[in-house]
């Protein structure tokens, strides 16, 4: 993120410029040199204006309160919540659904209660991978792991693996992006027995105007971020008009993390991806590093959508472990064990097998 400031620093020293009582001139006290006004206001202008576009980006806020609706008396009447007496997860469902399992923590025991105060989601994405795809998914992401524990596997229940709505909030954003790279051009040439290495260094100033739709945010402190965006992207034109009816012998997760809070997570990734295209325009030097950016917003709209999910906790040596996979798409991540005793023996069982192998090599080569 850029500074909304301007530090005024000499350009041959770098330390503090002053305007000294008496002077025509900016004076640098530390190496004397005076520079005209006029001339310092051409050095600065470019920083003055980085600053203006900063600040505005700091003001730029994201619409968030038409994120979501109301719920009408009978859908909310048709919801329930179950709060794990573990760790604490609270999940939505429908009336007909009841949770055997905590997703987060893989304890069994959990309590209904009556459930209120959720906003009512603008979208849903339905769930296209059955069960069957996601069991399928699950025992093909346990293969080839060879330093699985085999008892993982055999107590692993992987019938038990649910189907979820997770909570995302979609930001939509068009903004106007700036930034200033550092580039060099690296040239080596021959003079006799030398050799020398020429280096040219360049400021090259980027700026435009880009559009993002649908820049999705989990609304979730449950699940983990980098499990979620692992498993993106969702097919957001498959996005429908939500109804209670989706929820219909699925899991829903209820959202603890509001679209304002949210905000910032979609500005580090808008500020991302618009400094990435403007970098992917500096060519033809030798290196690129990014000096500094002001990222403004100049529309910023939020929606509330459910997406789906498949999930299963399994806990192992009393840590648990998830497997994820998008209930759209089909794509899948995950954490697994390993067993210590395995890693020690492989190793060892190949170097038994290789040593004799070696020497009798060694031996060939010798005579």
């Amino acid at each position: 993120m850029a500074d909304s400031s301007v530090s005024y620093k000499c350009p041959n020293c770098g330390a503090p410029l002053s305007f000294l009582p008496g002077k025509k001139t900016v004076t640098c006290e530390y190496c004397s040199t005076e520079f005209e006004v006029s001339a310092i206001e051409e050095l600065f202008r470019d920083k003055q204006d980085m600053a203006v576009h900063a600040a505005e980006a700091q003001e730029a806020k994201w619409e968030t309160e038409n994120a979501g609706s109301e719920w009408s008396g009978d859908e909310a009447a048709a919801l329930h919540a179950f709060t794990c007496s573990s760790c604490g997860a609270e999940l939505v469902c429908d009336e007909n659904t009841m949770a055997t399992e905590c997703v987060y923590c893989g304890n069994p025991t959990m309590i209904p209660k009556r459930f209120d105060g959720m906003l009512k989601p603008d979208f849903v994405i339905p769930f296209k991978k059955t069960k069957e795809d996601a069991v399928a998914a699950l025992k093909e992401f346990y293969k080839g792991h060879m330093l699985l524990p085999s008892n993982f596997t055999a107590n692993n229940r992987v019938e038990a693996i649910q189907p979820m709505y997770v909570p995302f909030w979609l930001f939509d954003s068009k903004i106007t992006a700036r930034a200033e790279f550092r580039a060099q051009k690296i040239r080596k040439h021959s003079h006799g027995d030398e050799i020398i290495t020429e280096t040219s260094h360049y400021n090259c100033r980027r700026s435009g105007t880009m559009s993002f739709e649908k820049i999705p945010v989990d609304g979730s402190k449950k699940m983990a971020d980098d499990y979620m965006e692992s498993i993106e992207p969702f097919d957001y034109s498959e996005l429908t008009t939500f109804s209670a009816a989706y929820l219909t012998g699925y899991l829903a997760d209820k959202y603890d993390v509001s679209a304002e809070e949210s905000a910032p997570r979609a500005d580090k990734r808008v500020e991302a991806s618009a400094i990435d295209v403007l970098q992917s325009t500096v060519e033809g030097f030798d290196t690129c590093s990014l000096k500094s950016s002001a990222i403004r917003k100049d529309v910023g709209k939020v929606e509330y959508a459910m997406v789906p999910v498949w999930i299963l906790t399994t806990r192992y040596d009393d840590k648990p472990y998830t497997f994820m996979m998008n209930g759209q798409t089909g794509k899948v991540v995950g954490s697994l064990p390993y067993d210590k005793t395995k890693a020690f023996l492989y190793p060892a069982i190949c170097s038994v097998i290789l040593i004799p192998i070696l020497y009798f090599v060694i031996l060939a080569l010798i005579y």
